[in-house]
């Protein structure tokens, strides 16, 4: 009976002792986990906000896809009657030919008179034709330039895309290394 009481005291001091060290050893545990929870928390807020900015740009991408696709249709619509306009005016021009050929092969003063007066219009109809495209060439070289701004906005979005993907390989790469 004696013995049990000199070891009562033994195995008490024995447990508290192993309480003490036990209690360190898991507060820094949870000291560790609570950081980890928190990096995980971190990357977490990063990754949503890089989700969120790609998908902003991925909308902005497909919005200038659009603008350049209508830009592109004005240049081609321009170009078209431009060349509408240049086949018109060779017609006049070749009209006017005849029409000159065709009074200096005319014999009574009527006939004269009447070809005259058609080479007048249909010189006047030329210089109209040449006015229209001096407005049509005009029209083009705006196209052109207005096509060339908006693909220059898409290379700007392209280029944000890739610095975003390259720098959520980076991230990736980087929060695996600082995992234990």
């Amino acid at each position: 009976m004696r013995r049990v009481f000199l070891l009562l005291p033994v195995v008490f001091g024995m447990c508290a002792a192993a309480c003490a060290q036990a209690a360190p050893s898991d507060a820094q545990t949870l000291q560790a986990i609570l950081t980890e929870v928190r990096a995980l928390r971190q990357d977490l807020r990063v990754s949503l906000n890089r989700t969120q900015t790609m998908q902003i740009l991925l909308a902005r991408f497909q919005l200038q896809e659009g603008a350049i696709a209508r830009s592109s249709d004005r240049l081609n619509n321009a170009r078209q009657k431009l060349l509408d306009t240049h086949v018109q005016q060779k017609e006049l021009a070749l009209e006017v030919k005849r029409l000159e050929d065709a009074l200096s092969s005319a014999e009574n003063p009527q006939q004269q008179t009447d070809i005259q007066d058609r080479v007048k219009h249909a010189t006047s109809e030329l210089e109209i034709a040449g006015n229209i495209e001096q407005q049509q060439q005009t029209t083009e070289i705006q196209a052109e330039h207005e096509l060339r701004t908006e693909q220059d906005k898409l290379s700007a979005l392209e280029a944000q895309l890739d610095e975003l993907i390259r720098s959520m390989g980076n991230s990736g790469e980087q929060s695996g290394t600082n995992r234990p």
